[in-house]
């Protein structure tokens, strides 16, 4: 709203300062200090409001130090994060560009199959919640229309760099680097030089003509890594601040993506896949940073509030669109690290005691507890050395992700 308003003002008025508001930068970094004011001064009465309905959280004596204590404090933080995420978005982005569009959709899509999971959980007392089928047919459902959009709207395009012979000087004196903007489905391969992987290339097998059918190979990934990633933030948000935490790092790496691959120069410097207009989604992921870095406010430890699956279903959704967006999905193993272990490590655990069962009569453990951060809690270390330690990690994948761009 506010760049409309000042894009009118300037053109109307020349009004001084006006045209600040046109650099993404600058919007950038308001939306991050809007967001964080919001989710720390209004986060506390949002918090009274649920301590006020008793939208407590029912927790499960698993034997971990702690642990009872919880019971009774507020959940349905995610709360917090979407609105202190949506507001400054509304206020300082362009709501006409796709990518702004397509990040709105998943907030809310997954924000509200996260709410409909906690409220079953505390108003209906169904600690199951949401059954897991109608909430993997929403991340699916999500997918799909992601998948869909990025493939078959005309605003979402890619353009590649021009081999040096045919790099030519163009009348205003500017050299063509890229070439023109077209459709794709190619993605950003990490730590290689000629790093990119078409996905369409799956079904070269159909013969000539293969290429229009790529949509299918495109939107099958958009779906899995949705799913996944969104399945492990739900995962990571076990102990005070482990998933707030862990996904600011994320989300403030995945901001400097974005920049880099919708700003023609710097796409050309760093030798990345130029993505036209994706670098409006800067205004949005900072935004997003912003909330989550004020919502840790509250949630470290001892939290004084829960994100619940309203938060980390979001979290875990938004940070997918984001990479499938910029054609970065590829690093999230490195980059969502967390997340990929934690996943990992339930599915370890249920593999093998399953097997070790049917084998031996009795079931068998590879880690005390799953989710990975509870096996460390079961070794008795303290949750906000846990918590610290895995940020440090996260940090260090960040680092490590943030160097891909010139490590191939």
């Amino acid at each position: 709203m506010l760049y409309y308003l000042f894009q009118y003002l300037e053109s109307e008025f020349s009004l001084t300062g006006a045209s600040v508001f046109q650099f993404i930068t600058f919007r950038s970094a308001m939306a991050f200090i809007l967001s964080l004011l919001i989710s720390t001064i209004f986060g506390k009465k949002i918090i009274n409001y649920l301590r006020k309905q008793q939208v407590g959280e029912t927790v499960r004596d698993l034997g971990l130090d702690g642990q009872v204590q919880k019971a009774g404090t507020p959940t349905m933080g995610g709360v917090i994060i979407i609105l202190a995420t949506l507001i400054p978005v509304l206020f300082l982005a362009k709501l006409e560009n796709i990518y702004i569009i397509i990040l709105l959709i998943t907030t809310v899509w997954m924000g509200f199959i996260g709410f409909a999971d906690d409220y079953i959980k505390v108003f209906k007392k169904d600690k199951a919640g949401l059954k897991g089928k109608f909430k993997v047919l929403g991340q699916v459902g999500l997918g799909i229309i992601v998948g869909s959009m990025l493939y078959f709207h005309q605003d979402v395009t890619i353009k590649e760099q021009l081999p040096t012979s045919e790099q030519v000087v163009q009348v205003d004196g500017k050299k063509k680097v890229f070439g023109e903007a077209h459709k794709s489905t190619k993605t950003t391969v990490p730590f290689l030089k000629n790093n990119e992987l078409d996905y369409a290339k799956a079904l070269s097998f159909l013969g000539d003509g293969y290429e229009k059918y790529g949509w299918i190979i495109f939107i099958f990934v958009t779906v899995f890594i949705v799913t996944g990633v969104s399945n492990g933030a739900n995962l990571t948000d076990g102990i005070d601040g482990l998933a707030a935490g862990s996904s600011a790092i994320m989300v403030i790496t995945l901001a400097i993506f974005a920049w880099v691959s919708g700003n023609i120069i710097f796409a050309d410097y760093l030798d990345v896949m130029y993505i036209p207009k994706s670098g409006e989604m800067t205004v949005f992921i900072l935004a997003f940073a912003g909330a989550l870095i004020g919502f840790l406010w509250y949630n470290t430890y001892p939290a004084q509030v829960f994100m619940g699956d309203t938060g980390s279903l979001t979290i875990g959704g938004i940070i997918a669109v984001i990479a499938i967006a910029i054609r970065k999905e590829l690093l999230l193993p490195v980059l969502a690290g967390i997340f990929v272990v934690e996943n990992l490590s339930v599915i370890l655990q249920v593999s093998w005691f399953k097997y070790t069962k049917k084998k031996f009569g009795a079931g068998r453990r590879i880690f005390k507890m799953s989710p990975l951060h509870h096996h460390y809690q079961k070794l008795n270390y303290h949750e906000s050395k846990i918590v610290v330690r895995f940020w440090i990690v996260g940090i260090l994948l960040a680092v490590f992700t943030i160097v891909t761009l010139k490590l191939r």
